[in-house]
């Protein structure tokens, strides 16, 4: 039987299919947005998607699933923003906590920024590990990169994994992949030359190297971009346009050393997502869902080694009778 999952703050699934790939079924998923719960129904309409706040979701019909998996909110941690921490009305931890408590799952795994391990935020980490120790859980925490596990992509992400004490001693952190994955270039060739564009092949050249991380941005945020300054910059040496996200790829008359901009389905792709998960929404919604998502491998990778974990059985070696 797959084991069961409660996933909170969905956002476009990207933490689901990695769970999902894993061998999970999900009893549930929440997410307060609209354009993400959009997405989410129109590829799997069979998951029972709540659209709403987790601080408003009851948790005990879920009680003893297996896992609860969440990709909290970053604004509290992130160093693009004010780093208010438990200041932050997004901070979302102790709503998470909560719905812990409530389902008493055997393993948790949580999702956020690099910035939750800076040291300001010391005491709240360990406040956590201490609620987590509470209600029976061992919680250990650390920095993944989405192109340690084959995305194109620099993005480095805490992912916080909490199990029951008597298994913990079975969780291992996955391993990296031996190789580097591959380039931008290669990894977008067939979507950029999709319409013909003669240009196709010496941009493959010149996008040589994994993207920088993309960001998602908030609703705050005039329009979709591929980040800050010194993102633009790096996609620039890529030769990719990062000033915007475009309709459709370069056309068969557009000139040869044009400067693209990425379509919607190149900056999923980048991001992990497979081709025939359909991201709905109008241009700008559907890249901050992508910008804003776990990217699936990486959570698939972790998921694996919480499955063995809550899956193997001990060993028991007794002494064979003289």
């Amino acid at each position: 039987m797959p084991l069961t999952s409660l996933e909170l703050c969905a956002g476009a699934g990207g933490q689901a299919i990695g769970l999902e790939k894993a061998g999970y079924s999900h009893s549930a998923v929440v997410e307060i947005d609209k354009a993400c719960c959009d997405t989410l129904r129109a590829n799997r309409p069979n998951w029972s998607v709540f659209e709403q706040d987790i601080k408003k979701f009851d948790g005990r019909p879920y009680k003893g699933i297996d896992l609860l998996a969440a990709g909290l909110p970053c604004p509290p941690f992130s160093i693009a923003g004010k780093q208010l921490g438990p200041k932050d009305e997004r901070d979302l931890f102790p709503a998470a906590l909560r719905l812990i408590d409530e389902t008493r799952p055997r393993a948790v795994m949580i999702e956020n920024v690099r910035g939750f391990l800076e040291a300001a935020f010391q005491d709240y980490r360990e406040k956590l590990r201490d609620s987590l120790y509470s209600m029976g859980y061992i919680t250990a925490w650390r920095i993944l990169n989405a192109s340690d596990f084959g995305v194109p992509q620099l993005r480095p992400r805490v992912v916080i994994v909490g199990l029951k004490r008597d298994i913990w001693d079975r969780f291992d952190w996955p391993q990296v992949a031996p190789q580097n994955p591959i380039t931008v270039g290669e990894t977008l060739y067939d979507l950029m030359s999709a319409n013909g564009w003669r240009g196709a092949s010496r941009w493959r050249g010149l996008a040589d190297d994994v993207a920088p991380t993309l960001v998602g941005g908030s609703k705050k945020h005039g329009g979709p971009d591929l980040g800050p300054t010194r993102a633009k910059r790096a996609w620039k040496s890529l030769g990719v346009d990062g000033m915007g996200i475009a309709d459709q790829a370069p056309g068969r008359d557009t000139p040869v050393d044009h400067l693209p901009r990425l379509t919607v389905p190149m900056v999923a792709r980048l991001q992990g997502f497979p081709d025939d998960w359909k991201i709905t929404g109008r241009k700008t919604a559907a890249y901050r869902q992508i910008g804003n998502a776990f990217p699936p491998p990486v959570a698939e990778a972790v998921a694996v080694k919480i499955k063995e974990a809550l899956t193997t059985k001990r060993h028991v070696f007794r002494m064979a009778a003289a």
